[in-house]
């Protein structure tokens, strides 16, 4: 079985985070672990505490699983300080670890801020650097970026940038007003568009998370870049678009293995 780590932090409501790492690397086939990076008081509502753990206290976590069950992916999510991100960006360095999904969050859907200034620009030389894949939305492009995106245009340039500066590839995710929840990826030079449908679900917490695991996730599997991103964003669509209830029980969790065998099967 094949196996994913995620470096993140932790919602204690369960819909981002780690827990929603977990849930989805498990739903989509591989073995899912973790490095927590935060413990956190949220809910869908908003972010009212965050509590670091301590860089040494990261840094074993990130051995006791490298030294054990080598990951074949690894996302990173939510690190708020220059020092955590510096000890996640040495020890994936030491270990060569490959197929590195960042999502590099910034601002909860609720406003609330995920990281502190001065280590934005820390994660832009440690983390994007050592990346396969970084999965902005808008307004994380457009400070990764350093200008303003206004259309789709924009996001093809904003994304091409953050490419070429960093050497990496760049899905930029639609949305906030730019367009129908359509997504572009850049890779290799070229931009490759993932057409959506805005979906009317208020049950859309820790989509971002959610969709950056499943491409670890996939690409884990061996997949390739562009079929990871297609899965991904095929899977996350259809839990939204069932409308899954949190009251159902099970229900939630059976539809969702259904759905990931149907994508698939779709991909091969």
């Amino acid at each position: 079985m094949k196996t994913a780590l995620s470096i993140a932090g932790s919602d204690c409501s369960g819909g981002a985070g780690i827990q929603a790492d977990l849930k989805t690397m498990t739903m989509n086939g591989v073995y899912a672990m973790s490095a927590i990076t935060a413990v956190t008081a949220q809910n869908t509502t908003g972010v009212t505490a965050i509590s670091e753990v301590t860089p040494e206290f990261l840094e074993q976590q990130i051995d006791a699983v490298f030294e054990d069950i080598r990951p074949d992916a690894v996302k990173i999510g939510m690190v708020s300080s220059v020092q955590l991100i510096e000890i996640i960006a040495k020890r994936l360095r030491f270990y060569k670890a490959k197929n590195i999904v960042t999502d590099p969050v910034m601002v909860a859907t609720s406003g609330a801020r995920l990281i502190a200034e001065n280590a934005i620009e820390t994660l832009k030389k440690e983390l994007l650097p050592i990346a396969s894949l970084v999965t902005p939305n808008i307004l994380e492009a457009e400070i990764l970026a350093g200008r303003t995106i206004q259309n789709e245009e924009d996001m093809i340039s904003a994304a091409k940038n953050i490419s070429e500066t960093y050497n990496c590839a760049v899905l930029c995710k639609g949305g906030h007003s730019i367009n129908d929840a359509n997504d572009l990826l850049y890779v290799d030079g070229r931009a490759v568009w993932f057409y959506g449908k805005r979906i009317h679900n208020s049950n859309t917490h820790g989509t971002g998370c959610t969709l950056s695991s499943a491409i670890a996730a996939n690409l884990a599997k061996g997949y390739d870049l562009v079929s990871s991103v297609k899965l991904a964003k095929d899977y996350i669509s259809g839990a939204l678009e069932y409308m899954l209830d949190l009251g159902k029980g099970s229900g939630p969790m059976n539809h969702a293995f259904d759905l990931q065998g149907k994508y698939a099967k779709e991909a091969e």
